[in-house]
């Protein structure tokens, strides 16, 4: 099977199951026997068509009769795809790019063969004028051509300006760089660095945080005989800095009650060197078991895994812990280069958002020692879904003050306050917020 045919089974898949498209190229690509090149080209097909959804069918609209909703689900994916190739990819020629489309839309519904190859010589004859975005609405173009729920963009621009949101915009739309954590249990960052490049891995440091490499060409890392033997995770550097903020000493009692898949949990256990208790809750049974995993591989002996509702509280807890993160669920607005249909996501999908937060976040202050410390995340640059919750949380909760994150350097202008804004567009990661507080009485 060749790469766009792969590609359109994944994308049939992603637009029938809503699933996300990581999860749906794992599943799809598990067994299949194919060059690297027809991997990275399906690779390549599968997020451009994803992350271009919304221009692909303004230019669909634009030039039939019959709208997108109107389409068949294999005569819409086929479209989105050639003319994914002939607006965003030099390396296609446009002849390649109609002929191989078209002969697909062949084989899966012949009927509509005439009229995909109409549509898209069509965009080839004329096509500047048929590729550009005018709406007549500002807000509206921008949300076209970057292809974004419209209220996230008009959101953006009132809180952040046109020239800010134009950059994030650039900055979402980037190939995300990889990261990896060196676990300091078993090996240092150089060692680790030098038996990658013996394996013809690009390897280099990551500024910001000791533990971190950014890793290029490595590919098929769970095979990987480093992975294995639990040398390294993967987390971005944003996730990081959050096991740098709390910055946990030896011996501590650690309470990490939205865990899952276990990124923070194990790094924070690693940075008490195997010492004290790191108690992760999560409650799914299947991230449960990622977070198992992890600890095994890592070699931790530290970790606890419990079943808990961060919603719940749990009178057993009380006061028992030293530190406890709150690294809450969010609208994901800050990790787009990573998961591209957060793009789509409604202003209803979020709404519920703020007052699950602050229940957790209330929740886990509940457990936190007087004089400990308490640490509230997100993967969101949205500010009513961070600063405006802990300072919420403060108004209520007087026992409780921000206090200076000076164990790294990320946010000059507000770390000093107790609190990180993180942005892909400044700081060349993702997107993330992060609260440092502590409980004084």
């Amino acid at each position: 099977m060749k790469a766009r045919e792969i590609a359109f089974k994944v994308l049939c898949d992603i637009e029938d199951n809503n699933n996300y498209s990581n999860i749906a190229i794992n599943k799809h690509f598990k067994n299949l026997d194919i060059t690297n090149q027809d991997r990275g080209l399906a690779t390549e097909l599968i997020y451009g068509v994803v992350e271009n959804q919304y221009y692909l069918d303004y230019i669909i609209n634009k030039l039939s009769k019959i709208k997108t909703q109107k389409l068949s689900t294999y005569v819409k994916i086929l479209l989105r795809m050639g003319i994914y190739q002939i607006a965003f990819l030099d390396s296609i020629s446009e002849y390649a790019a109609v002929n191989e489309t078209v002969n697909l839309v062949k084989k899966y519904d012949n009927r509509s063969a005439g009229f995909v190859n109409a549509i898209l010589r069509n965009i080839i004859r004329s096509k500047d004028e048929v590729l550009k975005v005018d709406t007549g609405n500002e807000i509206m173009d921008l949300a076209t051509r970057n292809s974004y729920s419209p209220w996230m963009i008009k959101d953006w621009v009132k809180n952040f300006g046109q020239e800010f949101t134009e950059d994030l915009l650039e900055a979402n739309s980037e190939k995300p760089s990889l990261y990896i954590r060196v676990n300091t249990l078993k090996i240092t960052r150089d060692e680790l660095i030098k038996k990658l490049k013996e394996q013809g891995v690009s390897a280099s440091k990551a500024n910001i945080v000791e533990e971190a490499i950014k890793v290029e060409n490595l590919k098929n890392i769970e095979n990987n005989e480093l992975f294995k033997n639990g040398l390294f995770t993967i987390q971005d550097i944003s996730s990081m800095i959050v096991g740098k903020v709390i910055n946990p000493k030896e011996n501590s009692m650690v309470l990490d009650i939205c865990s899952a898949p276990g990124g923070k949990t194990t790094h924070l256990a690693t940075l008490m060197n195997n010492t004290g208790t790191v108690v992760a809750r999560d409650i799914f049974e299947h991230k449960l078991k990622l977070i198992n995993d992890t600890v095994d591989r890592l070699g931790l002996t530290n970790v606890e895994v419990e079943n808990f509702d961060a919603c719940e509280l749990d009178e057993n807890s009380i006061e028992k812990f030293d530190y406890v993160l709150a690294d809450v669920p969010c609208s994901g607005l800050g990790i787009i280069r990573r998961k591209p249909e957060i793009k789509y996501k409604s202003k209803e999908d979020l709404k519920d958002l703020p007052q699950i937060q602050m229940d957790i976040l209330q929740k886990a202050s509940n457990y936190v020692k007087v004089g400990g410390t308490l640490v509230y995340s997100t993967c969101t640059v949205q500010d009513k879904e961070n600063i405006e919750i802990v300072k919420a949380f403060i108004a209520e909760n007087e026992n409780f003050e921000l206090i200076p994150i000076d164990e790294i350097n990320v946010d000059l202008d507000n770390q000093d306050k107790g609190y990180l804004k993180i942005y892909p567009n400044i700081h060349g990661i993702d997107g993330f917020f992060i609260a440092k507080l502590r409980r004084v009485r």
